[in-house]
């Protein structure tokens, strides 16, 4: 009665451990230190099956050494014998077969005395065979009044403590493989669209917003034209957040038909709606203990915002066409090119919507209010092109530089990005080695140099004692006010002549000096 007692106290506690979050190695030995405490035996050994060879995991009054061999079954008829029966098995005193564990038995102390009564059962999971459970003693007589049931019900635990540790394992070990993927990817993504650029006083400002919220779990609402780098400024605060190793999962909310929108955000069941052929995930499961990043949240359909304030405000959802409640936890990034007050003063976007995603807004300065930063800009965008293109160098001619910062860039810096590369293919028609951009490469409208200037162009000397900015703002300043002095000094004739308005022009001529 008090070894029955004992037995089942061994296997509840097995039992316990299942639930319990501990090391693989600390299990499987708390299972075979509780077997051969409690059963008539001098050793407990449990072997894992992977790839057709035995593994031990842990064991029980066994030779330390044991933990590092390999038992391949054709070797060791007594583990083929286990492995190919589905009931334990006994092997009789007199038994020709070879034990595995002869000399191996810790109470040997001269490790010479061999096995008298052995057994040992397989340990099947689903009808997957997964490895043997044995046990040995020095007594012959050890394990007759052992039932087989009890065996059995040691094995069938120790079956599922094998089952449990591997699937641990491997949730654990996809894991890493998604934070890695998630790592690589932002990194990737980084290289690929670049970094911040700019020393400008906006651009400055912009970097310490981003580590300011950054750290924070706080929804961001970023703010800007389109073209201005507001996917970067979301990828930028992903990536300086606790959260970077984790999954930056992006949805454009204006390329969504309004059919599928809920499907996409929240996921869907299988049957839920034509089409909705098996179960999906929708973009907040799989930003879970990510951030979420809500691209032109502007077009997002006024149905589907009081969705996602419920999501935002509880941190649950539902998958369309199910009832349960899934519970997510996602850092929410929003961008949007529209005047989000404007749009619910209209009607077109919920105030309570507005005011949640409104936490920490980020506004992206369009390139018209940087302008200081665009030689540093074209130089990042040509250094991309030549990679693209294959070119070994690409240079900016000064007089293109100067139709650069004279323009107007109403897509801003993506406009210029895309500009550069044209005009680099164009100019590597004339040089595959060295291209030089020149004004009529980059077809821009106010690029014509007036006739009354046209002069300058011939006329622009050599000037080997200036850097390439100084020579740019020397060239911009005369055509300034050659154009000043062509319309007796009227600000908007010139502007009109240069491809100019007023203010840019004097902002302009404010910053090459010598004009105003």
């Amino acid at each position: 009665m008090i070894v029955q007692q004992a037995i089942d106290r061994a296997l509840w506690q097995i039992a316990v451990d299942l639930s319990n979050t501990m090391p693989g190695e600390v299990q499987f030995q708390r299972l075979v230190s509780a077997v051969g405490t409690v059963l008539p035996c001098d050793a407990v050994a449990l072997l894992h099956l992977q790839d057709g060879v035995l593994t031990p995991v842990a064991s029980h009054g066994l030779a330390p050494d044991l933990m590092g061999r390999r038992f391949e079954p054709q070797a060791h008829p007594r583990l083929a014998a286990i492995l190919e029966s589905a009931r334990p098995v006994r092997f009789p005193m007199d038994s020709d077969l070879p034990d595995p564990f002869d000399g191996l038995l810790a109470v040997d102390a001269e490790h010479e005395k061999p096995v008298h009564a052995c057994m040992g059962c397989s340990l099947h999971v689903d009808r997957e065979l997964v490895g043997v459970l044995t046990l040995d003693a020095l007594d012959e007589h050890a394990f007759e009044r052992l039932p087989d049931s009890t065996v059995a019900a040691f094995a069938a635990l120790a079956a599922a403590t094998l089952r449990n540790v591997a699937l641990i394992r491997a949730l654990e070990q996809a894991s890493e493989r998604q934070r890695a993927i998630a790592r690589d990817l932002m990194q990737e993504a980084l290289r690929r669209e670049g970094t911040l650029v700019g020393s400008s006083p906006a651009i400055r400002a912009l970097r310490r917003e981003i580590s300011l919220v950054a750290t924070t779990d706080l929804a961001v609402l970023i703010t800007g034209e389109t073209g201005t780098g507001k996917e970067l400024v979301a990828r930028t605060v992903h990536a300086q957040s606790p959260r970077a190793e984790q999954a930056l999962v992006q949805i454009n909310c204006a390329a969504l038909p309004e059919s599928v929108a809920e499907s996409e955000l929240f996921g869907h069941r299988k049957g839920a709606f034509t089409g909705a052929v098996s179960e999906r995930a929708g973009k907040f499961e799989l930003a879970h203990g990510g951030t979420l990043f809500l691209d032109e949240i502007g077009e997002l359909p006024l149905n589907l915002q009081a969705k996602l304030l419920r999501a935002l405000q509880q941190g649950e959802i539902q998958r369309v066409g199910a009832d349960e409640i899934i519970r997510v936890n996602v850092r929410i990034i929003a961008a949007t090119n529209r005047d989000l007050l404007r749009e619910v003063e209209a009607g077109r976007f919920r105030a309570d919507l507005y005011h949640r995603l409104h936490v920490y807004p980020i506004a992206v300065p369009p390139l018209r209010d940087h302008r200081e930063d665009l030689a540093a800009l074209a130089g990042t965008f040509l250094d991309a092109a030549r990679h693209k293109l294959g070119i070994a160098r690409i240079d900016l001619h000064p007089q293109a530089l100067a139709a650069l910062e004279a323009y107007d860039w109403p897509g801003n810096v993506r406009e210029l990005e895309h500009l550069l590369l044209r005009a680099s293919l164009k100019a590597a028609q004339r040089d595959g080695e060295r291209a030089l951009l020149r004004p009529d490469d980059l077809a821009l409208p106010q690029t014509a140099i007036p006739p009354m200037v046209a002069p300058l162009q011939a006329e622009l000397p050599a000037l080997p004692q200036m850097g390439l900015r100084e020579a740019v703002d020397a060239y911009q300043r005369q055509l300034i006010e050659t154009a000043l002095a062509a319309n007796q000094g009227n600000w908007s004739l010139a502007a009109k002549q240069l491809g100019l308005d007023r203010a840019n022009l004097q902002r302009l001529a404010r910053r090459v000096g010598g004009v105003i």
